[in-house]
């Protein structure tokens, strides 16, 4: 039998924290190798961007460790969102101390940042209840 639309879409959403893993170590993993290269682009600080690095792969294993996990507590998921909110926080308040020093594409990367991740908690936040396992259990006999 296969599944409906609205199970489909419930599973996907149960994806999130493989996608919120997969971003933070993709963007720690570029900071890391573009860092020096940006830093110029930007005209920000390396050892900032080294710093985004480091934050982005210790979100990502945080994550990471999530979303392999079949049931997740609920603290952990709320720890999850608030981790992600104070970052974009954290991204947006970058952007205006950049602002008229870095390059537009340098702000631009705070707040594109500050948006994707900002918004993946407020999705976490949404979808918590969901999120608390990874697939519905089998029904008991």
């Amino acid at each position: 039998m296969s599944a409906s639309p609205t199970d489909r879409l419930i599973d996907r959403r149960r994806q999130l924290l493989w996608v919120d893993c997969s971003a933070g170590a993709v963007v720690g993993v570029a900071m890391f190798t573009l860092g020096g290269w940006l830093s110029e682009w930007y005209e920000v600080p390396k050892k900032l961007l080294y710093f985004m690095g480091v934050a982005n792969l210790a979100y990502a294993t945080y994550s990471f460790s999530l979303a392999r996990r079949s049931v997740r507590p609920m603290a952990l998921i709320v720890l999850l969102v608030v981790a992600n909110l104070t970052w974009a926080v954290v991204c947006l308040r970058w952007a205006v101390v950049f602002n008229g020093t870095a390059t537009l594409l340098g702000v631009a990367h705070f707040v594109l940042e500050a948006l994707f991740v900002g918004g993946l908690g407020c999705l976490e936040w949404r979808w918590r209840d969901l999120l608390l396992r990874a697939r519905d259990l089998p029904p008991k006999a």
